[in-house]
């Protein structure tokens, strides 16, 4: 009994894990390699990263609420703590582990900054960004690269709509990635 706090399960880190997974699973969705962001390390952490900025953009406007706030926190937590394994996963070495993470975590709170300049109205932001992060690699098409805003917009607009009790609770849905092929067309 003494130690029962301790090794209880939270229940925000409980509802941060099933969203992560609800992310990771959107940012796995293959609609948007074959729509010209490359599927490659860089690639899957940028449509993770965007996810992960759509979902902490909503919890963030929900009013001061708390339990959206500590999911936001659990969420930003668990991303950090799932860079660690991944790399780990992929070769890296214990030295330059902690490093990788540290320059990961920075460039996630990067690709924040930059998409949030541009999803609340600036279209040309918005496209700035998604060209210069999801497409760093690749010469994107503009089709490309306005079948993603609109795609980012979509999600924008699905998780708006989504209560904040439900966030709260770890309940994340997004729109269909966007149909497309190796030109990116809809």
């Amino acid at each position: 009994m003494m130690f029962d706090r301790w090794f209880a399960r939270k229940p925000h880190k409980d509802r941060a894990d099933e969203a992560y997974r609800r992310i990771v699973a959107q940012a796995r969705q293959p609609a948007f390699y074959a729509g010209g962001v490359p599927d490659s390390l860089d690639g899957r952490f940028e449509m993770l990263a965007l996810h992960l900025f759509l979902v902490l953009h909503r919890l963030k406007d929900t009013a001061g609420d708390p339990a959206c706030a500590a999911l936001a926190q659990a969420l930003a937590d668990h991303a950090a703590a799932d860079f660690d394994p991944n790399l780990r996963e992929m070769g890296a070495g214990d030295l330059g582990v902690g490093r990788r993470v540290k320059h990961m975590a920075g460039a996630l709170y990067g690709r924040i900054a930059a998409y949030e300049a541009g999803i609340d109205g600036n279209d040309e932001r918005l496209q700035q960004a998604i060209r210069r992060n999801l497409f760093g690699t690749v010469e994107p098409s503009l089709d490309q690269v306005t079948a993603m805003a609109r795609y980012v917009q979509a999600a924008h607009d699905v998780l708006a709509a989504c209560p904040a009790a439900e966030l709260a609770r770890g309940a994340i849905n997004f729109p269909p990635a966007p149909a497309g092929g190796p030109e990116g067309k809809r």
